[in-house]
């Protein structure tokens, strides 16, 4: 991807939806806090005229599958999208158009929120930075859940998160809060 003049900002929420609460290891402890920050964020990149762009997850015929009636948005973070892609894999930018969608727009950076925190916003993250997006990684607009290791140990959804931020920080990704990254947005796109 060629640099730009321009540093317009395309927010990226990644499968919000339905599905996760139909899985065997869904929690809900977090969903508050969750929602408030990624509600926060797309609120600010709204107000700031840029784009929100919805990516849900869609394959197969379980709880992910079309038929399922689940992979929708969840309700409690309803936005108008500027465009919505359906991925089957980790990343948002293989197979779903969403590169060529964001070129098209002049679309350089990009701010990545929604669930799961070490799956698909972290693989999504580490393949845009490799494309050449600059990308802001919203740690707090992002919701995962609890592990458990082959050796038997659990590993919280805290300590997954802060797994991510210090496998991205400064490599693929600036890690910034709701407030920092819809500011940031606001400034590159001037």
């Amino acid at each position: 991807m060629t640099s730009t003049t321009s540093r317009l900002t395309a927010l990226l929420v990644i499968d919000v939806q339905e599905s996760f609460r139909r899985r065997p290891y869904f929690d809900d402890r977090d969903l508050p806090s969750f929602f408030d920050r990624s509600r926060a964020l797309v609120d600010g990149f709204t107000a700031a005229g840029l784009p929100v762009v919805r990516i849900l997850h869609v394959e197969g015929d379980g709880v992910f599958g079309e038929a399922s009636g689940f992979a929708v948005p969840m309700r409690e973070l309803s936005f108008d999208a500027a465009a919505t892609f359906e991925k089957n894999v980790h990343s948002a930018l293989i197979g779903t158009g969403l590169q060529g969608w964001l070129t098209s727009r002049g679309i350089s950076r990009l701010a990545v929120c929604g669930i799961r925190t070490e799956q698909c916003c972290e693989t999504t993250t580490r393949n845009a930075s490799d494309l050449g997006y600059e990308v802001d990684y919203v740690t707090e607009a992002t919701l995962t859940f609890a592990m458990t290791t082959s050796s038997g140990r659990e590993v919280s959804a805290d300590e997954i998160r802060e797994r991510t931020e210090l496998v991205l920080a400064d490599r693929f990704a600036t890690i910034v809060t709701a407030d920092e990254a819809a500011a940031r947005a606001r400034r590159a796109a001037r």
